[in-house]
């Protein structure tokens, strides 16, 4: 396990640098400035902000100071949309607003997915699987962005009978300022888990062990439950991974819909403003929880299907 980890360490670490240089390679590619807007200052102004922050050296050059100052944990400082406050201070102010929207529509998620894929792959054929598939294909069909503006309409509208929850996003409000963003951005995950639920355990109940305990007279419940369950939750956990990352530092379209002060919806702000130092912060961190999320995976393989040997890449 021990080599298995250092070697995932190194990989990670390799994958950081990629992205790093990537992003601030095509983010200096664009053309424009940071110091451009509608009232453009004058040309002596933004050639004094760009010597102060290194603008004016050349794009190798700001890469590797970049990279020096990250591998320090500096990630810069904002330079407009909160000038010179610090990368990492705005992310942890930030981050904790996405994580817990997103915890919570990963959570229904999966508290309702899975079961739903469960019951879809037991009834296969029947109506209760039709109309299960149709829900979960019209879910997944559905742009996030539709399904926040629908909710937002709908049940925070003008229509005063159906109006039970804020319009805009306030944590002083309760619970019910987190239900519609939860729900929008948790209903994609809970039909791709639900459709990914279905198939992996249709795969599951064909194999000779869930017919071995058929012939011993196991009820259904145990031989879905206890037997199918472990390895039909594989797939599942694979698809996951990325995905809880993704939620958990925010859903973009469903925190601009609902106005919440999250990384997703700063994150959006930061490239339309050219907040150069915001994008790349903001981009290194979104990385670096992906591929935690990935190996946390790769430990539950493990832990699901004990068979899985990690140092052998999973096999």
């Amino acid at each position: 396990m021990a080599k298995y980890t250092i070697k995932r360490l190194g990989m990670a670490f390799i994958t950081l640098l990629f992205v790093a240089c990537l992003t601030f390679l095509l983010m200096n590619s664009i053309p424009g400035s940071p110091w451009l807007s509608d009232k453009n200052p004058p040309q002596a102004t933004i050639d004094a902000l760009n010597e102060k922050y290194g603008l004016d050296k050349p794009v190798a050059v700001q890469l590797g100071k970049y990279l020096k100052n990250l591998a320090q944990g500096d990630m810069g400082v904002s330079l407009k949309m909160q000038k010179n406050r610090p990368v990492i201070e705005i992310i942890k102010d930030m981050f904790p607003v996405s994580a817990k929207i997103g915890f919570f529509a990963i959570l229904w998620a999966i508290v309702v997915g899975v079961p739903l894929g469960c019951i879809a792959a037991y009834n296969r054929g029947k109506w209760v699987d039709s109309f299960l598939r149709i829900i979960c294909t019209i879910g997944i069909s559905m742009p996030s962005f539709v399904v926040a503006s629908l909710l937002l309409t709908t049940f925070a509208g003008t229509n005063e009978a159906l109006r039970l929850f804020p319009t805009i996003f306030d944590a002083k409000l309760g619970v019910n300022t987190y239900i519609l963003p939860c729900f929008a951005l948790g209903l994609y995950p809970m039909c791709y888990t639900a459709r990914q639920a279905r198939s992996s355990m249709l795969d599951a109940l064909g194999q000779d062990y869930i017919k071995t305990a058929r012939a011993k007279g196991l009820k259904n419940p145990s031989i879905i439950f206890k037997h199918a369950l472990r390895n039909a939750l594989i797939p599942v956990i694979t698809y996951l991974g990325p995905q809880v990352a993704f939620t958990f530092c925010g859903g973009f379209v469903v925190e601009k819909v609902f106005s919440v002060p999250g990384l997703g919806r700063y994150f959006i702000q930061s490239i339309s403003n050219r907040d150069y130092p915001v994008i790349m912060g903001t981009t290194v961190f979104l990385a670096a929880f992906i591929i935690l999320m990935n190996f946390l995976v790769d430990v539950l393989y493990k832990v699901v299907d004990p068979r899985i040997n990690l140092a052998e890449g999973g096999k």
